[in-house]
């Protein structure tokens, strides 16, 4: 099968007035669809049960996104028969066959791309580009993906035969069922990513995504389907973490899970995956990305007003809602204090509010736990640091938080340590590039980092000793690129998981050895 290049989705243009024209009509589209019941999708078919959970747009909690039909465990028994069954037969279609969904479901987002954009936009409460971006990462998973399957069709070239004796073969196949459990914050490229490469690695899946982005999960689903994905394949179980979430965790049948969400939560299904069930035949596999708490180190003799954007971007796009988020700034003190100033100027130019208004930089944050969360380690940053810009909230309508900024914070301080996920940069002093590189690395995470610095023997000292994951050099710490920076951490960031690189796939498969006597 001849197929192009793998290249990465460019993002659209959102000066050019027809862009901003359909990003409003879809807008306007996508609030037509409010209020609708979710069903799941169980075996292709539509589920509906007698509990169901309100979707909210958090930029506006009174809009009602949709009414979602929540499984439970009878709900997730029945899928988990379903993707056993189907198993057997996917798990023999060529894998030409299941990349080409892919590839057809990597069309179906292009042409569907506005629709995907305001729905993020309302249900995630991402600003347009990032909206955007977010869609076009999930195209370049499907892209991605695909190709890579093909080429681990080739693994067997590489293994040699002993002539005259014996023909020797090596193959990847696939586990069995997955249980997929997706996070809010990259609502469709994330959930994508996952998914898609567990099914076409030959799996099949139980997909429970986040509460919070459930209609997009859906709309997902939908373009799989319309991509030619047989029944059963994805099975879409929305539902309780404790409840739903623990049984296809603890399930003797599950194979695999794959996770993204918070330390906390990763933990706790290592723990309960490494325990074999009765009837149990394998030990699970697990693959997990827990969070970070991101540091860019700053070197002395740098560009202030590069470094500053750099930071403010990384610290504040999207609410600071993502893992990679910039969180910890560490300042050489012969610029600590200019590009401090410069931070403050950027931040309080930020513009914050409803995210369908272009003219937002930021939007709300997810929902009512975390605007409590992020509210409270903001009195723990007044006590900690010294207040510079924000550190105000406002729940009567979204669930907004300014972007804040606290200086000289002890490196040990809270703020400094653990992950709050939200738009709140905590900047301290060091003496030396020495002695940030040691702040930098004083964290049980270990996702991304960045040094920016004009000394190449300070940037090579932190090719080797700065221990993240994704390390990034005279940029910002955000913006992996599907094919590019291969993501994923170290310590309790995860287990180093690598999505959108050439590994990924593997960890969704098995390698099996035969060996034939002529």
């Amino acid at each position: 099968m001849a197929i192009y290049p793998y290249k990465t989705e460019p993002i659209f243009d959102y000066s050019l007035p027809e862009n901003q024209k359909k990003y409003q009509e879809a807008l306007l589209k996508e609030r037509e669809k409010f209020g609708k019941q979710i069903p799941l999708i169980i075996n292709g078919k539509r589920v509906k049960t007698d509990n169901l959970l309100t979707s909210v747009n958090p930029a506006n909690h009174r809009e009602i996104i949709g009414e979602v039909h929540q499984a439970g465990i009878s709900e997730a028994e029945t899928a988990m028969e379903a993707a056993l069954e189907t198993f057997k037969t996917w798990s023999k279609v060529p894998s030409q066959v299941r990349a080409d969904i892919l590839f057809k479901a990597a069309a179906i987002y292009r042409r569907r791309r506005f629709e995907l954009n305001a729905l993020e936009t309302l249900e995630a409460g991402k600003p347009w580009v990032e909206a955007d971006a977010d869609v076009a990462e999930g195209i370049d998973f499907l892209e991605y993906y695909g190709r890579q399957i093909l080429e681990l069709e080739k693994i067997d070239e590489r293994i040699i035969s002993r002539r005259n004796l014996e023909r020797n073969e090596y193959r990847y196949i696939p586990l069995g069922v997955g249980a997929i459990i997706t996070p809010w914050n990259f609502p469709l490229a994330i959930l994508t990513g996952m998914t898609c490469a567990a099914i076409v690695s030959g799996n099949t899946v139980l997909l429970k995504p986040s509460s919070n982005t459930s209609v997009i999960a859906y709309r997902f689903l939908e373009i799989m389907e319309e991509a030619g994905l047989p029944a059963g394949v994805i099975n879409l179980i929305p539902g309780k973490g404790s409840e739903i979430g623990d049984y296809i965790v603890n399930h003797p049948k599950t194979r695999f899970i794959s996770f993204t969400g918070s330390k906390a939560v990763g933990v706790e299904i290592y723990e309960k995956a490494a325990k074999v069930q009765k009837g149990q035949i394998w030990l699970k596999r697990v693959i997990a990305e827990m969070g970070g708490k991101d540091a860019i180190l700053v070197d002395e003799g740098i560009d202030t007003e590069f470094v500053a954007s750099e930071i403010v971007k990384s610290a504040f796009g999207f609410s600071g809602q993502k893992c990679s988020a910039c969180s910890r700034a560490i300042i050489h003190e012969k610029v600590y204090d200019e590009v401090l100033e410069k931070i403050v100027l950027k931040t309080n130019s930020l513009t914050l509010g409803d995210p369908s208004n272009p003219d937002n930089f930021m939007g709300p944050v997810i929902d009512q736990k975390a605007f409590d969360r992020i509210s409270n380690y903001l009195q723990i940053g007044m006590e900690e640091g010294r207040l510079v810009a924000g550190g105000l909230v406002d729940s009567k309508t979204g669930y907004f938080i300014s972007p804040t900024v606290f200086a000289d914070v002890p490196q040990d301080a809270k703020i400094m340590q653990e992950e709050i996920f939200g738009p709140v940069l905590a900047i301290t002093k060091v003496k030396s590039f020495e002695e940030g590189l040691g702040v930098a690395n004083n964290s049980e995470y270990g996702l991304t980092g960045s040094v920016i610095s004009n000394n190449r023997f300070h940037l090579e000292r932190a090719r080797e000793d700065f221990q993240v994951g994704n390390l990034y050099l005279n940029r910002k710490c955000t913006g992996a690129i599907v094919g590019y920076q291969p993501f994923g951490g170290f310590n309790m960031s995860g287990t180093d998981s690598k999505a959108g690189g050439p590994d990924y796939l593997i960890l969704h498969m098995q390698g099996k050895s035969i060996s034939e006597s002529f």
